[in-house]
C-alpha cells in the first residue's frame, strides 16, 4: 500500500498562454485559491499551526516547453527542434565518457551534450525543489537532470543529480543519487530539501541543466519535451483551515486498478504489487487519458496476470537507488511517455483549487499519509499512500480511486471531506506510536494532454501550474 518509507522520514527532519503546448505553463505560482468566487483562505482550524494567509504564496511554479523556451539557456551541443511537440535534442555531441551504472556496475561509453536554463528566479524563497521532466528516450538513449540553487545570502548550491533517467531499463537503471549534500540542502530521492527551514534558508532562485546521452555515433539521440521545477516554502502545520465544498457533485469516469491484485508479484520492483500505490494510481490517469501499453510493451509479464498493464507501470516508475516505485516524477515522467501525455509534479493550497481541476476534467494522484482512525473507511494506516482524486459528492466529501482495495470493482471509495483535507495538506501529523513525522504537504501529480484544451488550461492557470 505504501511506497518505502524511510526518505520521507528523513525529509520531515530535512524540512503562459490558454492553448500552450504542454500541460504546465512557461511561468506561475500558486496562491491560495485564485478562483473566482471562493474568497480568501479561512484562519487556522482550532488547534492547528498558521495557514497561509490570501497574500500569502507558499508554491512556485516554473516549466521550460516551447519552442522559444529551449531556444532559451545555453546551449552546449543542444539544439531546439519544432513540430507538434518542440523539444531539445543532440545537435553535435561535444563530448564522450565512460559512465559506470552504479547498480549493474555496466561500463558503457556516450556521447553526450547540454543544455543549462535561463536562471529562475522564484516568487516563494523556498524550502523544497521537486524537478519534472517529459522526455522521449529510444534505445541506447538516457538523460539526467540536475537543479541548482542560489539561497538567499548568494551563495550557490552544487548541480544536484535530481534523477539519471531513461524510459525503459536496457541501458541504465533509472534511479536517483543518494548521498547529495553540501550542509544547507540536501536531497532526498526526488526532493531537494533545506536542511534547517527553522535558520531562515532559502533557495531564491535556481536553474537546470540538462545533460543528453546516446551511443557513439548514433543518428538521433533523446528528446526533452518539457523540463522544470516546483518550489514550496509550506509551513509546519498539523492542521489546514477547512475548505468550503462547491455544493455540486461531479464525477470523472476513470479506470479503476487495485494494487492488491498483484501482491507477491514481481518483487524485485518494489517487493511486489501491494507496494504499488504510484504505479497502480499512475496507470489509471493515463488509461483515462487514453494511453495504452502495447503488446510488445507487456510481452515480458506473465501470461495470465491481471492487469499486465500495471506490472508494466511498476517496472517503468522503478527508482532503482530509492529501491521503490514511488519517485514522484519518475511517475510523472512514465505518464508522459504515452503519445500527448504530459506530467508534473506539484503542490496544490486548498481542496478548492482540486475540486477546480476535477470540474475541468482533470482527475489528480494525490498523496497523503494518516492513521487508520483518521480517514474513516479507509480500512488502513500509512505512512505514504497514492490514490487519485475523480470527484466530489454533493457535499463535497472526495471521491477517490483508492488502489489500496482487495480487487477492481471496490478502488472506488467516498471519504469525508475533513478528514481527507487534513491528511492531504498537513505537513506534521503523530504516527501511531505518537511520534511526530512528516506530511506531504498537498503533492500531487498533474497528468494531461500535451495540449490542453481551453477549460483544462482555464483550471491549471487558476490553480497556478499554468
Amino acid at each position: 500500500m505504501t511506497a518505502p518509507t524511510p526518505r520521507r522520514a528523513l525529509l520531515a527532519v530535512a524540512l503562459a498562454a490558454a492553448t500552450a503546448v504542454g500541460l504546465p505553463g512557461g511561468r506561475a505560482s500558486a496562491a491560495p485559491s485564485s478562483v473566482p468566487g471562493t474568497g480568501p483562505v479561512p484562519a487556522p482550524a482550532a488547534g492547528g499551526d498558521a495557514a497561509a494567509t490570501a497574500t500569502t504564496r507558499t508554491v512556485d511554479n516554473r516549466f521550460w516547453y516551447s519552442l522559444a523556451h529551449w531556444r532559451a539557456g545555453a546551449h552546449n551541443g543542444t539544439t531546439a527542434v519544432g513540430g507538434a511537440r518542440p523539444g531539445l535534442e543532440i545537435a553535435t555531441p561535444v563530448g564522450r565518457t565512460v559512465d559506470t551504472d552504479p547498480h549493474t556496475a555496466r561500463k558503457a561509453t556516450w556521447e553526450y551534450a547540454t543544455w543549462t536554463s535561463p536562471v529562475h528566479r522564484s516568487t516563494v524563497p523556498a524550502t523544497e525543489a521537486v524537478a519534472s521532466w517529459n522526455a522521449r528516450t529510444p534505445a541506447g538513449t538516457w538523460i539526467r537532470i540536475e537543479l541548482r540553487g542560489t539561497y538567499t545570502d548568494g551563495k550557490a548550491t552544487p548541480w544536484y543529480v535530481m534523477g539519471r533517467w531513461a524510459a525503459g531499463d536496457g541501458d541504465i537503471r533509472r534511479s536517483s543519487v543518494d548521498g547529495q549534500t553540501d550542509g544547507r540542502t540536501t536531497v532526498w530521492t526526488d526532493s531537494l530539501a533545506v536542511d534547517n527551514p527553522a535558520s531562515g534558508v532559502r533557495i531564491k532562485d535556481w536553474q537546470l541543466r540538462l545533460t543528453l546521452y546516446r551511443k557513439p555515433g548514433a543518428d538521433r539521440g533523446p528528446t526533452v519535451w518539457l523540463a522544470g521545477a516546483m518550489v514550496s516554502d509550506v509551513p509546519d502545520r498539523f492542521a489546514v483551515a477547512a475548505s468550503t465544498p462547491s455544493g455540486k457533485a461531479h464525477e470523472l469516469k476513470v479506470p479503476r486498478y487495485s494494487q492488491e491484485v498483484h501482491a507477491g508479484r514481481y518483487p524485485e520492483y518494489d517487493n511486489g504489487g501491494e507496494a504499488w500505490c504510484s504505479p497502480t494510481s499512475s496507470q489509471m490517469v493515463v488509461e483515462f487519458w487514453g494511453g495504452r501499453a502495447s503488446a510488445k510493451a507487456l510481452s515480458w509479464v506473465k501470461p495470465g496476470y491481471q492487469d499486465p498493464q500495471v506490472c508494466h507501470a511498476a517496472r517503468s516508475t522503478y527508482d532503482a537507488a530509492y529501491k521503490g516505485c514511488g519517485n514522484w516524477p519518475f511517475n510523472a515522467a512514465y505518464a508522459a511517455t504515452y503519445r500527448g501525455l504530459a506530467g508534473v509534479v506539484t503542490r496544490l493550497t486548498s481542496l478548492t483549487d482540486l475540486e477546480t481541476l476535477v470540474r475541468a476534467g482533470i482527475p489528480v494522484i494525490t498523496s497523503q499519509s494518516f492513521r487508520a482512525e483518521e480517514l474513516t473507511g479507509a480500512g488502513y494506516g500509512t505512512a505514504g499512500h497514492l490514490m487519485t482524486v475523480i470527484g466530489f459528492t454533493a457535499a463535497g466529501d472526495v471521491i477517490a480511486n483508492d488502489p489500496n482495495s482487495r480487487d477492481n470493482p471496490a478502488v472506488r471509495r467516498v471519504y469525508k471531506r475533513r478528514e481527507w483535507e487534513n491528511n492531504w495538506l498537513r505537513t506534521k501529523r503523530h504516527n501511531a506510536a505518537g511520534k511526530t513525522v512528516s506530511g506531504t504537504g498537498g503533492i500531487c501529480y498533474l497528468y494531461g494532454p500535451a495540449r490542453p484544451g481551453p477549460v483544462q488550461a482555464a483550471a491549471l492557470k487558476a490553480v497556478g501550474v499554468l
